[in-house]
């Protein structure tokens, strides 16, 4: 097993066309990113609407590499997708096997417009992957998290369903689940509160739970799109997140998942990228080595 300590993110730049695409950055320690391919985009998406959004890296049970993302173009409007873009690699180089998996093919969802920020985690007792996903029905009131098992993300092995919906009663979007100490942590952009929530199950599948005070964030500026990752070799987690209304991340740092503190602007270096809403995948030196030699 080799170490994966360096850090690639992926993120869109966005909401022209052009923007609304994968983009690759890499760090040594996962605080500060620098672009590659000059901040352009890695990949030219050919199926779907053509744009994406949100995209999601992750490692397969297998070695390999997958990229999952909203298939959108902003300019359709903001209740106009029903899909999501999957793409294969090996290497983190080439990616392949483009394809769409459209839910409006699903008689639960048959009437979505809203398919968005959709990720994955392998869940052990099933030997599946759960994909969950912010998704709103036409007719629906509200934007909530659902989910579905998939084994190869071309076909699906459950019917989509709802695994969270945010007590405040509002939209809950933009889910973001981890494990620690065998407790799963779902972290998510609640639209009442207008920040960063969490809740808590024992389960992946959960039921999840909202503890009483369940507020992670540590700014009042308005932030969506959180992605959390463990820094390597440590107990520390960083939450990073789109400050969609001001422009540019903010980042905070946690041990226990709960408490964040801020990590001052001068400590990371990720607005230069412009980022919107992405992922962190923790790498090995090689594959660092691979791609930055390739951009």
């Amino acid at each position: 097993l080799f170490m994966r300590n360096k850090y690639l993110f992926c993120y869109f730049t966005g909401n022209e066309p052009d923007e609304e695409s994968v983009h690759f950055a890499l760090s040594e320690n996962g605080y500060h990113f620098t672009a590659l391919n000059h901040n352009k985009k890695i990949i030219t998406q050919t199926l779907g609407k053509k744009c994406c959004r949100d995209p999601f890296i992750f490692r397969n049970e297998n070695g390999g590499f997958h990229i999952i993302a909203t298939d959108m173009c902003c300019k359709d409007g903001w209740n106009s997708n029903n899909s999501i873009v999957v793409w294969d690699s090996k290497d983190l180089i080439h990616w392949k096997n483009e394809r769409i998996i459209d839910f409006s093919r699903f008689s639960e969802t048959e009437n979505a417009d809203r398919i968005w920020a959709p990720e994955a985690v392998f869940d052990k007792s099933r030997g599946e992957y759960m994909l969950y996903f912010s998704c709103h029905n036409k007719g629906d009131e509200k934007t909530v998290i659902w989910y579905a098992y998939t084994k190869d993300f071309k076909t699906l092995t459950t019917s989509p369903a709802i695994l969270f919906t945010p007590k405040s009663g509002k939209d809950g979007i933009d889910a973001d689940i981890i494990e620690n100490s065998k407790k799963y942590y779902l972290y998510y952009k609640d639209e009442y509160k207008k920040t960063i929530c969490h809740a808590v199950s024992d389960s992946l599948a959960g039921p999840y739970y909202e503890p009483e005070n369940n507020i992670v964030c540590c700014t009042d500026l308005q932030v969506e799109g959180n992605c959390i990752y463990r820094i390597n070799d440590t107990d520390t987690y960083i939450m990073i997140m789109d400050k969609y209304v001001d422009g540019g991340y903010f980042m905070q740092k946690t041990t226990d998942m709960i408490t964040f503190t801020k990590v001052d602007e001068d400590r990371f270096s990720l607005n230069h990228l412009h980022p919107r809403h992405g992922s962190v995948l923790a790498i090995t030196d090689e594959e660092f080595d691979k791609l930055k030699n390739i951009y």
